[in-house]
C-alpha cells in the first residue's frame, strides 16, 4: 500500500470545461492554492532531484552512461564514415549534394507530422537523434551489406538477384534494423517510452532517418546516370509520392511496442514480433509494386498505398486524441486536490493555448518567465505519464518518486512566472488524499 497525491474518479475524466486563456493578464494564472504542501517528505530528495529526471550520481549509473554514449557515438561514426565513402564513390560529390539537397525536401514533409502528433508530451532531443542517426547510419549500413549477401544468395539459386533482393529480402532486412533502433529505445529508455504515441513517433524518425539516407543514395545515382531527367523522375516517385512510405512500415511496429508499454512481460513478445511481420508485410507490398509495370503500380498505389495513407493520418489523429485524454484525465485529478487550476488544465491540454500562455509569460516576465512557463507545460505533461504508470499496476517505484519530484517542480516553475500575492499566503493548500495502490 501506498499513499498517491490523488484519486482519479469518474466525474474527472472529462475534465472541467475549456476556458479561453486570454491573451495577456493573469486572469487564468494560478492562485496560492496551488503551492505545494509543506513538509519534508514532499521534498525532491533521495534518487530523483530537480525536474524529476534520475540524478546519475552514482558511479554505477555514471560508467552505464558513459559507456552507452561512447558505443552510441563510435557506432555512428563507423556507419557514418563508412556511407559517406560509399555514396561519393558510387555517386560522386556533384551527385551526393544533389541527393542530400532534394532528399531533404522529405524531412520537411514528414519530420514536421511527427512533431505535431508529439506537441503535448514532446520526446526529449537527444533521443529523437538517436532514432534519426540509427536509421540513417546503422540501418542504411546495414542493409547494404545484408542487402548484397541475400541478393548474392538468391543469384546462387538461379533466380533474379533484382527482383528477389527487392521484393523479398529488402522487407525482411530494412525492417529488421529499423526495428531494432525503435527496439534499443524501448529497452534502454523505457522511461521515455510511454505509449502508442511514443512509439509511432520513435519509429518514424528511425524511418525518416533510413529513407533520407536511401534517396540520397536513388537520387544521386539517378542524376550521375540519366542526369537532370533521372534525378526528377526519382524525386517525384520518392519525395513527393511517397515520403511517408518508410515511416507507415515501421510505425506498425512502434505501435506493437507501444501496446505493451505498461505490459513489459515475457508473454506479451508476440505483440512486437506481429508488428514487425505487418511492417515487413506492408514493406513486400510496396516493393512488388514498385518492380512490376507501372500500370501495376498505380493499381497498388491507388488501391493499397493510399487508403493505407488515409488511415495512417488518422492513426496519428487518433493517437494524439487518445494522449490529449489522459492528460486530461490526470491533470484534473490533480486540479481536484489543488495542484493546478481549472484554466491551468485547460490550457495544459491544448497546443494552442499552450502557445498563448508562453507569449502571456514572456509579455509579463520576459525570456525567463517564458521558459518557466514551457518547462510548467512540459512537466505537467510528465506528471500525467506517471500517473498513468501508477493506475496502470507499473510495479517501477520510479514513477511514484518521479511524480512527488514533479509535483514540486511544476509549482516552482509557477512562482516564476505568476508569483503569489500576499494575501495568498493564506489560502487553503492541495489535498492529499491517501490511496491504496496495488503494486
Amino acid at each position: 500500500m501506498s499513499h498517491q497525491p490523488y484519486q482519479s474518479t469518474g466525474s474527472a475524466v472529462g475534465g472541467p470545461p475549456h476556458a479561453p486563456l486570454p491573451p495577456s493578464g493573469p486572469g487564468w494564472a494560478p492562485s496560492g492554492a496551488s503551492q505545494p504542501p509543506p513538509g519534508p517528505g514532499w521534498a525532491p530528495h533521495g534518487p530523483y532531484a530537480g525536474v524529476g529526471e534520475p540524478a546519475n550520481t552514482t558511479p554505477r549509473r555514471t560508467l552505464r552512461r558513459v559507456v552507452l554514449t561512447g558505443v552510441a557515438v563510435t557506432l555512428f561514426a563507423l556507419c557514418g564514415l563508412f556511407m559517406a565513402i560509399l555514396v561519393a564513390e558510387s555517386t560522386g560529390a556533384t551527385a551526393a549534394l544533389l541527393g542530400v539537397l532534394t532528399g531533404s525536401i522529405a524531412l520537411g514533409i514528414v519530420v514536421p507530422v511527427l512533431l505535431w502528433v508529439d506537441r503535448l508530451e514532446a520526446e526529449p532531443a537527444r533521443i529523437m537523434w538517436f532514432a534519426f542517426l540509427w536509421g540513417a547510419l546503422v540501418s542504411t549500413a546495414g542493409a547494404l551489406i545484408l542487402n548484397e549477401v541475400g541478393m548474392a544468395f538468391f543469384a546462387g539459386l538461379e533466380l533474379d538477384p533484382l527482383f528477389t533482393g527487392a521484393v523479398l529480402v529488402a522487407p525482411l532486412v530494412e525492417e529488421a534494423l529499423k526495428c531494432l533502433g525503435v527496439l534499443v529505445i524501448f529497452l534502454v529508455a523505457r522511461r521515455e517510452f510511454n505509449g502508442l504515441v511514443d512509439g509511432i513517433v520513435y519509429a518514424g524518425m528511425v524511418a525518416v532517418g533510413f529513407a533520407f539516407v536511401e534517396n540520397i543514395i536513388y537520387l544521386g545515382g539517378a542524376y550521375s546516370e540519366l542526369g537532370t531527367p533521372g534525378l526528377l523522375g526519382i524525386f517525384v516517385m520518392r519525395v513527393l509520392v511517397s515520403p511517408f512510405a518508410h515511416p507507415m512500415f515501421t510505425v506498425a511496429f512502434g505501435i506493437a511496442l507501444g501496446l505493451i508499454t505498461h505490459r513489459r512481460q515475457w508473454r506479451f513478445a508476440f505483440v512486437p514480433v506481429l508488428g514487425y511481420v505487418v511492417a515487413v508485410f506492408l514493406h513486400f507490398l510496396w516493393n512488388f509494386a514498385a518492380v512490376s509495370t507501372m500500370d501495376g503500380f498505380l493499381v497498388a498505389y491507388v488501391l493499397v498505398q493510399v487508403p493505407l495513407f488515409i488511415g495512417f493520418v488518422l492513426l496519428l489523429v487518433l493517437s494524439r486524441r487518445s494522449e490529449t485524454r489522459m492528460l486530461r484525465t490526470h491533470l484534473t485529478g490533480y486540479g481536484l486536490n489543488g495542484w493546478f487550476t481549472p484554466a491551468e488544465v485547460a490550457m495544459l491540454v491544448s497546443p494552442r493555448e499552450r502557445r498563448r500562455a508562453r507569449a502571456w509569460a514572456k509579455g509579463v516576465g520576459g525570456s525567463r518567465a517564458e521558459a518557466a512557463m514551457e518547462a510548467f507545460q512540459d512537466e505537467a505533461s510528465e506528471l500525467a505519464i506517471a500517473r498513468q504508470h501508477l493506475e496502470r499496476g507499473d510495479s517501477d517505484p520510479v514513477w511514484q518518486l518521479r511524480e512527488r519530484a514533479l509535483l514540486q517542480t511544476v509549482q516552482a516553475r509557477r512562482v516564476t512566472f505568476a508569483p503569489p500575492r500576499p494575501m495568498q499566503a493564506y489560502a487553503a493548500q492541495p489535498r492529499i488524499v491517501p490511496v491504496p495502490h496495488k503494486l
